[in-house]
């Protein structure tokens, strides 16, 4: 249940496309010339309908990028090409041929890179390893592109220890994690590399410069370290484990024995890691800490960046309660932090992930909910003034905006009229009583449109998407959105989909009390008949996490979904309350101290105008089901309405609130100490003994997210109960349930199955009407 989305705009639309393979390329000519098949092989071993996406692109500068393209001299490896954009002329700028390291005859695999400010040097971060959600842990190397050579840094580090290597801003020297401190290198100029180590603490409880497990997963700390503009000193955070208790994952197969693995998980309710943030000198010395106030366990550095110059950082602190951000400003001369800004709410407040500089440093952005719709807001550097730059009454999508073009004086920010869908905007910098905002994206388009803009704002990379639409990247000139190019098209793709015999999906909105109407989509069996009865599947999620009612493509999910209506079921998904809908504040926080509770009703009541309006739904035949909070609220659903819904799967569960982490937990429950009686209603392992309709559970054992654990006690509840319902645990896999050969597979099978044999499928005669 991540809190924080990825701050890349490229990288989230990415989030939604998979990488296809040469055997999904293959298969989608064949699928062309003949008509295509939907079904559990094609999508999950096959492959055959992914979608294409584009390779890791870097804007150069405002008027080219670089891209990884399919190598000319190296079968089966990879060039960096440059493309400029107005021409789109290209040229490699650095081969395959060019990556080999010393004792190896394959070209090094770039997983990820990056350029030096001077341009000359390139970072190719290859052979990685995953910590907990991402693969954060690898080599890196360096080629000068100017002596052709190529040098790997860490010195004698062992294989995949570094962490976030990055240029300093000089481009002589590099910075990294390794084994939790940090080091910084002088990169070789006639003489060997000399390494410093920055930090001495590092341990398995203490992390200098990067993260634990609950402040990368609940507030998307993973790189945690930052150069200052001159280069003469880092800022970084530390978290301290030491108090918070370890959890222990169980791996009973890789061994002959029993394998534990031990972390520090703070529940519900528990002992916190204590942080704070350190400044020391890239050439090394004594650390100097910031000095914040407050207790160190109860209050969260959710940011810390520089302030737009080489003397102060700028700092978000986040309370326990985490209703209240407060800004600092801290001199890093003298450790002294003030506080300039203070964001409250009665409910949460969320970080702030695009802080940026205006003005030559006089006044940073600040997202805020202050007047009940996320805006952008500019603030003054000392918080003596702020004014709004975006329009009131609209929501700002996500918790960061796109783009900042101080040159041309213009804020870019994601919104609509519609929730289910995004467009561009853009709004001038400079404050005025009338804020006037300006459509970028075409709005014929429908769909979502998410964009990478370059510097100076007049080139974009814009993926654009829907429903039933496979993604597609261009290269559009800012602000006429002319396409100068489509990059990415997945033609094939889009044309197997379309030749599927289906009904449109539809979107559509369900009143479930008066005045209060929620977002939908339904997809349609085929050869669909509204005289006949069918049964539905609705997914959900319902926490305040994510939405599922959205005018995207939507991949692995969407495709299944359409599986199953050709097994003859309607297949539909509803977006309670509380759900992150561009809706205004109250939408998203109506929900504060009893996740859970009002959104299961939301649902239900869904559920009954639905079979109200729609009368070819039978109400016998209502099945639900989703993962992580969305297995929590089909639990919640089954359980507590078990007239409305007669068969349930629930994957990867939260049956209690009070095994979750604190960050997550906390932020919409407060505390168990100080809610009990919310973390009791909202849970569903307190409804268990009410189930009668059908359940399947299904969990990895290896899950460090939300733990088996949870699962287990759901389990002894029920038994105590006398209830039946059906199991199915993966050893040692993780929250996503992907690990091993054909997991995937057998995962959908599995609910195919359950779903095809406890909720029977096809139509049947109207109640109360004649078959014939």
């Amino acid at each position: 249940m991540p809190r924080v989305l990825a701050r890349s705009i490229l990288a989230a639309a990415m989030a939604h496309v998979l990488v296809a393979s040469p055997a999904a390329s293959q298969t989608a000519t064949v699928g062309s010339q003949s008509p295509p098949q939907l079904t559990l092989d094609s999508m999950f071993v096959d492959r055959a309908w992914e979608a294409d996406s584009l390779s890791p692109a870097r804007w150069l500068d405002g008027d080219s990028y670089t891209t990884l393209e399919a190598s000319v001299t190296v079968l089966g490896s990879r060039d960096l090409v440059r493309h400029d954009a107005a021409s789109g002329d290209s040229v490699v700028l650095v081969g395959a041929h060019e990556l080999l390291p010393g004792s190896g005859d394959q070209p090094l695999e770039v997983e990820s890179y990056d350029w030096s400010p001077d341009g000359r040097q390139l970072l190719i971060f290859t052979n990685s390893r995953r910590v907990w959600r991402s693969n954060t842990r690898g080599d890196y190397w360096i080629l000068d592109t100017e002596s052709r050579t190529l040098e790997r840094i860490g010195g004698a580090a062992g294989e995949a220890t570094l962490m976030f290597a990055k240029f300093s801003p000089d481009s002589t020297r590099v910075a990294y994690v390794r084994a939790n401190d940090l080091y910084m290198e002088n990169l070789r100029g006639g003489e060997a590399s000399v390494i410093t180590r920055l930090t001495h603490d590092g341990s398995n409880l203490i992390a200098n410069g990067t993260s634990d497990w609950v402040y990368e997963e609940e507030l998307g700390v993973r790189d945690g370290f930052r150069w200052s503009p001159d280069g003469s000193h880092i800022a970084f955070g530390q978290l301290n484990d030491s108090g918070v208790r370890e959890f222990t994952l169980i791996d009973d197969t890789s061994e002959l024995y029993p394998v534990l693995h031990k972390f520090p998980y703070p529940k519900a309710g528990e002992t916190n890691p204590a942080a704070r943030v350190g400044v020391v000198p890239a050439a090394g010395g004594d650390v100097l800490w910031v000095d914040l106030p407050g207790d160190t366990r109860d209050n969260y550095v959710a940011r810390m960046e520089w302030a737009g110059g080489p003397d102060e950082l700028v700092i978000q602190q986040i309370d326990r309660r985490q209703n209240n951000n407060r800004v600092f400003l801290a001199d890093v001369r003298t450790g002294e932090a003030s506080q300039v800004l203070l964001d409250t709410d009665e409910a949460w407040v969320d970080v702030v992930n695009d802080l940026r500089w205006l003005d030559g440093g006089r006044a940073f952005t600040f997202v805020s909910e202050r007047d009940g719709w996320r805006r952008v807001y500019r603030v003054a550097r000392d918080g003596s003034s702020i004014e709004p730059l975006t329009p009131a009454g609209v929501d700002v999508m996500g918790i960061e905006f796109i783009d900042v073009d101080p040159g041309g004086g213009w804020l870019y920010y994601a919104s609509t009229s519609d929730a289910t869908q995004r467009y561009l905007h853009r709004v001038p910098l400079t404050a005025d009583d009338e804020i006037v905002a300006t459509a970028l994206t075409p709005t014929r388009l429908g769909g979502t449109h998410r964009y990478d803009i370059a510097p100076g704002g007049r080139w974009a990379f814009h993926t654009w998407s829907s429903f039933e639409t496979p993604p597609q990247v261009a290269l559009v000139e800012l602000p006429d959105h002319r396409t100068a190019r489509v990059l990415v098209n997945n033609t094939a793709l889009r044309d197997r989909f379309s030749a599927l015999e289906r009904p449109p999906a539809e979107f559509f909105r369900v009143e479930v009390e008066p005045g209060v109407e929620l977002d939908a989509w339904v997809i349609y069996p085929d050869d669909f008949d509204p005289a006949l009865s069918y049964p539905v599947l609705f997914h959900v999620y319902g926490e305040p996490a994510g939405q599922t009612v959205l005018d995207r493509w939507g991949g692995r999910n969407l495709l299944w979904h359409h599986l199953v209506a050709q097994r003859g079921y309607v297949v539909m998904s509803v977006d309670n309350r509380g759900t992150p809908s561009p809706r205004g504040r109250q939408w998203r926080k109506v929900v504060y101290g009893e996740v859970g509770t009002l959104a299961a009703k939301d649902q239900a009541a869904a559920v009954h105008r639905i079979l109200q309006n729609r009368p070819y739904i039978d109400p016998t035949r209502v099945g639900i089901w989703g993962w992580s909070g969305g297995g929590s609220m089909t639990l919640n659903a089954l359980f507590r309405y078990p007239d409305v819904y007669a068969t349930g799967m629930s994957v990867a569960p939260v049956p209690d609130q009070r095994y979750y982490d604190t960050i997550y937990q906390e932020l919409y429950m407060g505390t168990p100490q100080n809610n009990p009686d919310g973390y009791r209603n909202g849970s569903p392992i307190t409804y268990a003994d009410r189930l009668e309709g059908n359940l399947l559970l299904v969990h990895g054992t290896g899950d460090d997210n939300v733990h088996y654990q949870g699962t287990e006690a759901l389990i002894n509840r029920l038994v105590e109960s006398g209830k039946p319902f059906s199991m199915m645990t993966y050893p040692n896999r993780t929250h996503a349930i992907r690990e091993g050969a054909g997991t995937t597979r057998h995962l959908y099978g599995l609910l195919t199955r359950y779903l095809m044999d406890n909720l029977p499928a096809g139509p049947t005669a109207l109640r109360g009407k004649d078959p014939s």
